[in-house]
C-alpha cells in the first residue's frame, strides 16, 4: 500500500513537473522557431533567413537518433546556459543562448521533463546555408566574446517580487531584446542599448523601443491595457501586428494574469523620459505639404470609416491613430506596411474573433500610400514626420511571413 502510495505521488510529481514545462516552453515561444509551417511541433527544420544566409531551427522531440532523446537534463542546461551542444559544439545566436542563460536550473529541468514527454519525431536536422566565412562556426567565439555574458538571472533586492518576476521572464524565458534591440552588423547587441528598438532583419519590421515612450515605452500606460495587449494582442492604446502577433499568439496569451501583470510593471518600469524635441523630417517642406494634402482625401476615403474622421478609432478592435505611439516613431515602416499589407492581430482566447485591416497594396500607388501615411503621422496632433514615395515603393516586396 505504501509502495503505491509512493508511486502514485511520484506519477503526480512528475505529471507537475512536464505541466510546468509545458507553461514554461510556452513562455519561450519555443514553437515558433523549433516548428516549421506545415511540420511537426518541434521537429525543426525551419528556415531563418538572416543577413549572413539561412539557418534552419533543430529537431528538440525526444526522438533518439534526430532529437534530443539521448540528451540528459545536465545536457539541456549546458545547452541552454552556455549556448553550447553536449558535445561542446557552438550554437549560432540566432538561438537566444544570451537570454535563455538567464533561465534558472529548475525551469530548464521542467521545460526538458516537458520536451521528453512530447511525441518523438524521426527527422534529420537541416544544414545550414551560410555564406563564406559565416559558416565557420569558430567566429562564434569572437561574437561571444563580443556579446554574451553567461549567468542565471539574479533578483534586484531594491525591486518587487514582482517587478523581478517580470524581469525574468522579458529578459530571460521571453527574450524580447533579441527583437526590441538594434542589431549590428555583426549580429549582436550592446547591453547598453537593451531593449531600445530596431528593424528585424530580413523581416522588414520595426520592433520599437520598449524604454522610449515616443516608441513603445509604456510608461504612460496603465498595467491593463498593457496585460491587455500582451495577453489578447488589443488594448485600449493599441494592436499587435506582424511578428508581435505571432508571439501572442503562440506564447503570451498562455501566460498566467500573474505572470502577465509581472511583465507588464516590469516593462512599465523600466520607461524612460521622451525627449521633447520632434523629430526632423528630409523631405522639402513643398514636398510634404502636398503629401499631406493628398493624403488627407485619401484617408476620408478609405479609413475614417473605421479609424474615425479625427482618428479616434473604436478601441479595442479599430485603434485610435490620433496620439498613437506607433504612428509617430522616427521609424515609419510599420504603417507603411500596415497600410500596403494589411493585417489582423492574433486570434487568441481573449479575442477569438479578431477584426483585421485590408491590404491596399493593389488599390493604392506609391504616392498614395506616402500621402496617407504621411498624414496619420502628422495629423491631430500626431509629431511624426512625412514619408516619401520612394519609401512606400521599397516595402512592397517585404516578405509577408
Amino acid at each position: 500500500m505504501l509502495a503505491a502510495s509512493a508511486v502514485h505521488a511520484q506519477t503526480a510529481a512528475t505529471n507537475d513537473i512536464v505541466k510546468r514545462g509545458e507553461y514554461l516552453a510556452r513562455a519561450g515561444d519555443c514553437i515558433a522557431c523549433h516548428t516549421a509551417p506545415e511540420g511537426r511541433t518541434f521537429a525543426g527544420a525551419r528556415a531563418m533567413p538572416t543577413p549572413f544566409g539561412t539557418l534552419y531551427s533543430s529537431n528538440i522531440t525526444p526522438d533518439p537518433e534526430t532529437g534530443i532523446g539521448k540528451w540528459s537534463a545536465d545536457d539541456f542546461y549546458r545547452t541552454m546556459h552556455s549556448g553550447r551542444f553536449p558535445d561542446g559544439g557552438l550554437i549560432y545566436p540566432a538561438m537566444p543562448f544570451a537570454s535563455y542563460t538567464k533561465v534558472t536550473r529548475a525551469d530548464s529541468d521542467a521545460i526538458f521533463a516537458y520536451l521528453k514527454s512530447i511525441p518523438p519525431v524521426r527527422q534529420k536536422n537541416r544544414e545550414h546555408d551560410l555564406r563564406f566565412p559565416y559558416n565557420n562556426r569558430q567566429l562564434i567565439l569572437g561574437w561571444r566574446t563580443l556579446y554574451f555574458s553567461e549567468g542565471e538571472f539574479k533578483n534586484d533586492p531594491a525591486k518587487s517580487a514582482e517587478w523581478n518576476r517580470g524581469a525574468y521572464l522579458v529578459e530571460g524565458l521571453g527574450h524580447c531584446g533579441m527583437c526590441h534591440s538594434p542589431i549590428n552588423a555583426l549580429g549582436g547587441t550592446s547591453q547598453s542599448d537593451a531593449f531600445k528598438g530596431g528593424l528585424i532583419p530580413m523581416q522588414n519590421w520595426y520592433a520599437p523601443s520598449l524604454t522610449s515612450n515616443r516608441e513603445a515605452g509604456l510608461g504612460n500606460w496603465s498595467i491593463k491595457d498593457i496585460t491587455d495587449l500582451l495577453q489578447t494582442g488589443v488594448s485600449a492604446r493599441g494592436v499587435v501586428y506582424g511578428p508581435m502577433a505571432e508571439v501572442v499568439h503562440n506564447s503570451l496569451q498562455y501566460l498566467s494574469d500573474e505572470d502577465a501583470r509581472a511583465m507588464a510593471v516590469y516593462l512599465k518600469g523600466i520607461a524612460e523620459g521622451s525627449a521633447s524635441s520632434a523629430p526632423v523630417s528630409t523631405l522639402p517642406n513643398t514636398e510634404s505639404s502636398l503629401l499631406i494634402s493628398l493624403g488627407k482625401t485619401v484617408y476620408d476615403k478609405n479609413c475614417a470609416s473605421c479609424h474615425g474622421a479625427q482618428g479616434e478609432g473604436k478601441p479595442p478592435h479599430w485603434p485610435p491613430l490620433a496620439n498613437n505611439q506607433s504612428i509617430e516613431m522616427q521609424s515609419a515602416v510599420n504603417p507603411i506596411r500596415m497600410v500596403l499589407n494589411g493585417g489582423y492581430p492574433p486570434g487568441t482566447k481573449g479575442n477569438p474573433r479578431p477584426y483585421g485591416m485590408p491590404p491596399f497594396a493593389g488599390v493604392l500607388s506609391d504616392n498614395e500610400v506616402a500621402a496617407v501615411v504621411s498624414y496619420i503621422r502628422t495629423a491631430w496632433g500626431n509629431r511624426g514626420t512625412p514619408v516619401s514615395a520612394r519609401d512606400a515603393n521599397e516595402l512592397r516586396s517585404a516578405p509577408l511571413d
